[in-house]
């Protein structure tokens, strides 16, 4: 099936669609990149001090704000565009879906940090969260080059 709009279900609102959907992802991968950098400055409070609650509070915003929302509506356009051009029988979408599963993982576990975090629980050591930043910035590349190359 074609990519062009007015071809597939979405017709000529795929290239809105489209817009959306890179819109979100993103708004998604600016909050994926802030928010292990938040806990490593998160992590050298001492807890119940002021500026523990505010990292708490920056924290909890900049899920509710951004990152939730942006998740449920890249899964959201993303779905919508991969039925209007077919691809699910395609190779390097298999291999996209992958990512984005694991992506969406790893916003399921800073979710889940955070609130440990705000629980006053500080589980791993400042050197691992700095090198788990890079997690998001590897995937999103291998994404890129999936749907821009389309390798296989």
């Amino acid at each position: 099936m074609s990519i062009l709009p007015g071809i597939g279900f979405l017709g000529a609102a795929y290239p809105w669609v489209l817009a959306a959907h890179v819109i979100f992802v993103i708004f998604l991968m600016a909050s994926l990149f802030m928010m292990p950098r938040y806990f490593v400055y998160h992590q050298q409070t001492n807890l119940g001090s002021p500026e523990d609650l505010a990292w708490i509070e920056r924290e909890s915003r900049l899920r509710r704000i951004i990152m939730n929302p942006s998740l449920v509506l890249v899964w959201l356009f993303g779905l919508m565009l991969a039925f209007h051009i077919g691809a699910w029988s395609q190779g390097w979408f298999h291999g996209k879906l992958l990512l984005v599963l694991i992506l969406s993982g790893f916003h399921g576990w800073m979710v889940g940090y955070s609130k440990k975090l705000a629980a006053g629980q500080r589980p791993w050591p400042e050197k691992r969260l700095r090198m788990i930043n890079e997690v998001p910035a590897l995937l999103v590349t291998f994404v890129v080059i999936l749907v821009i190359v389309r390798p296989f």
